[in-house]
């Protein structure tokens, strides 16, 4: 019986990547690193730690250092998301219908943690919540398992009986390595990729998302 959902947010809840993505551009441009397309659906999901890990071993650089620009890319991007970020399509219609079901709501994000209740106060959704968790406090943020076990754990849940909702696939693999029922929204751009495929449900847009037919295991693709 599924007691909970647990939501990502950046590109789930809200708009918010193409913020990162100019945050992450202008930062790199400082040790001429160009962040090209591909790099940044393959970056996608990963914390900016991760993110400046996976750009130096393409092409190294001295100064400035790790720390120094992830604080810049956070800043920019917190500065913008929070002043101009929007609700994703369904979003916020799907969090109430949930909360009338009884279900337990979270959200488990790589983002930091007064990011995320930024976020939810600016769309106005906090009170639906009953509990949020960032991946930065655990050892290993997403891909790893870690911010969702620890999620389900604030709840009070076992992960057999949460939904988690993710667009990104190292988000994606998080949640199915925490044994929980996958719901994949991948942006439209990567929507056919089949790495998405592990999920155990794929929709287009939170719109798709139908409790009662997605609240089991079976594959199930749902096309626009």
């Amino acid at each position: 019986m599924i007691k909970a959902a647990i939501f990502d947010m950046d590109g789930l809840l809200i708009d918010s990547e193409p913020m990162w993505t100019e945050a992450a551009r202008s930062v790199m441009q400082k040790v001429n690193f160009e962040l090209s397309e591909a790099l940044r659906i393959q970056t996608t999901g990963l914390s900016i730690k991760l993110f400046l890990d996976y750009c130096h071993k393409i092409q190294p650089w001295n100064t400035p250092s790790f720390e120094e620009l992830e604080t810049e890319i956070l800043e920019k991007a917190h500065h913008d998301i929070l002043a101009n970020a929007e609700a994703m399509p369904g979003a916020i219609a799907l969090i109430q219908a949930l909360k009338k079901e009884g279900l337990k709501l979270a959200v488990a994000s790589a983002s930091h943690m007064e990011l995320i209740e930024g976020v939810l106060k600016r769309l106005e959704i906090i009170d639906y919540f009953d509990t949020w968790h960032s991946g930065e406090l655990e050892e290993h943020t997403k891909p790893h398992p870690a911010v969702y076990l620890t999620t389900a754990r604030k709840l009070g849940v076992l992960p057999a009986e949460c939904i988690a909702f993710e667009d990104s696939h190292a988000g994606l693999r998080a949640a199915h390595a925490a044994g929980m029922i996958t719901i994949s929204v991948p942006a439209a751009e990567v929507f056919e990729d089949k790495k998405f495929d592990m999920a155990h449900y794929k929709i287009p847009s939170l719109e798709k998302y139908i409790l009662r037919e997605m609240s089991g295991v079976p594959q199930s693709v749902i096309e626009n």
